[in-house]
């Protein structure tokens, strides 16, 4: 690799995996590096910001980002796709047609949390969505290890697709139904009712040697999202039998 991950102000996590906390909204892109392929997972919320993503993973592995992988359809996940037109992208089945019909809402919410206005709009306009959906697990071969998607939710969104990445130590890619910056948000679109169900399913792929990367904020274990899995339960009223699995 051409410059080291710290070099470039990522997080090395495993071998082939690493992340970086984005300003403003301290979202989290993730990569995922193999020997053939590269994978970069939510691209930030503007052209310029997914702009900087590509640049610093081109730098660091020499290589194009190959495929690119939605979390869920926030503006703060998505926005910055308009910079990677020639990669694959996969999302939870339906965001598809959900991000084709609600960019002006996108923009518009961009705006609401204080993107510049023609950022958003530009983004917005060119925003690419996924062509490869996932309905329940995919598993994409990038040369030298196996990522793979996972359909988790609903539950912060309609759409959760977290990625997983074996190694020298489990990394789980969480989106936004993992937070530990702040108290887990729940908008419009969120299933509140589902959302212990879907941490459960994360719980259930990592297991509890897992490292799970929330969307926003730190790096955390198995015992924090079990604990925030327990305390979503509470604040929307789910029993744990509802859940399907890790205790």
């Amino acid at each position: 690799m051409d410059v080291s991950w710290e070099d470039a102000g990522w997080e090395r996590l495993t071998g082939r995996t690493g992340r970086l906390r984005l300003p403003v909204w301290d979202c989290t892109a993730g990569l995922v590096v193999g020997d053939d392929a590269v994978l970069l997972i939510d691209p930030g919320s503007s052209l310029p910001e997914g702009s900087r993503l590509r640049v610093a993973a081109e730098h660091m592995t020499g290589r194009r980002v190959t495929h690119l992988a939605f979390t869920h359809g926030h503006f703060d996940h998505v926005l910055g796709s308009s910079a990677f037109p020639e990669a694959e992208v996969y999302g939870a089945v339906g965001l598809d047609a959900l991000l084709t019909a609600d960019r002006d809402e996108l923009r518009e919410d961009a705006v609401r949390q204080g993107l510049a206005r023609a950022e958003a709009a530009e983004a917005a306009e060119r925003m690419v969505v996924p062509r490869h959906l996932v309905s329940g697990e995919w598993t994409l071969e990038l040369g030298g290890v196996q990522v793979l998607l996972a359909n988790v939710g609903p539950g912060h969104s309609g759409h959760d697709l977290a990625v997983c990445v074996p190694g020298e130590r489990e990394v789980v890619f969480c989106g936004d139904l993992v937070e530990e910056s702040g108290e887990p948000q729940a908008g419009p679109d969120a299933m509140p009712e589902r959302w212990p169900e879907a941490v459960d399913r994360l719980l259930s792929l990592g297991g509890d040697d897992a490292l799970y990367v929330p969307g926003h904020g730190a790096v955390v274990d198995a015992a924090f999202v079990r604990a925030q899995r327990d305390t979503l339960a509470q604040r929307y009223g789910v029993s744990r039998a509802r859940g399907r699995g890790a205790s």
